[in-house]
């Protein structure tokens, strides 16, 4: 296995090449900036120089890798367009790509209540539309892909469990960037999230399960 990260720079993206740098996986780590990405990423990391929005390099950085994880996402800013491009446009950049390149596994990073229409993060330039139409992007892709949908992400990590389940069942609740990697990166391994959209939450109360445990519950 060799993965390539999309977004490896960001704090999702950063804490999934850890992960699987920590499970001695080989990682092409797909960044705009390589000095700032020195700076973040581990020394292990392979960097190459690329944007999701040029497709045309895409297939040169992806290499000879096997599996791919985006954890891209528009910053905030002013630009209506950004989610459009970011979360759209360069995710569907990625799986044309991956197609391409034959990829044999497609991790997404994606968000919770990407189907509610009327929700605040929507005052966003449409941000969850705009993931909702990537996801749907890849399921018809042919790819084998796991689309994982976090719920409030936080920097900390923290020693609650994780909370599995199936899409649009999950509607609020926070999850540490860590716990967020560590799905994506197990997604890998197990069978039971192949071609699976699975929502996460951490939570004091929930019973310690497995990995496979938690894919093989989702429907």
């Amino acid at each position: 296995m060799k993965a390539f990260v999309a977004g490896a720079t960001g704090e999702t993206g950063r804490r999934i090449v850890q992960e699987l740098v920590a499970r001695n996986i080989p990682v092409r780590a797909l960044v705009r900036d390589i000095e700032k990405a020195r700076s973040i990423l581990p020394i292990e990391a392979e960097l190459v120089q690329g944007d999701v929005l040029h497709p045309e390099n895409l297939s040169t950085a992806l290499g000879d890798s096997t599996v791919l994880l985006c954890a891209t996402g528009a910053s905030p800013s002013f630009d209506p367009t950004g989610p459009y491009k970011v979360d759209y446009e360069g995710t569907k950049n990625l799986v044309e790509v991956a197609k391409a390149k034959g990829i044999e596994h497609f991790v997404l990073v994606s968000s919770l209540c990407t189907s509610l229409f009327f929700h605040p993060l929507n005052l966003f330039w449409l941000i969850l539309v705009w993931k909702k139409q990537a996801e749907e992007y890849l399921q018809k892709s042919g790819l084998t892909y796991t689309i994982v949908r976090p719920g409030g992400l936080k920097n900390e990590d923290n020693s609650y469990q994780i909370v599995m389940q199936s899409a649009d069942t999950l509607f609020d609740g926070s999850i540490p960037r860590q716990k967020v990697a560590r799905v994506c990166v197990e997604s890998l391994f197990e069978l039971a999230a192949k071609n699976k959209i699975v929502e996460i939450v951490a939570s004091a109360n929930a019973p310690a399960k497995s990995f496979g445990e938690l894919f093989a519950n989702v429907a």
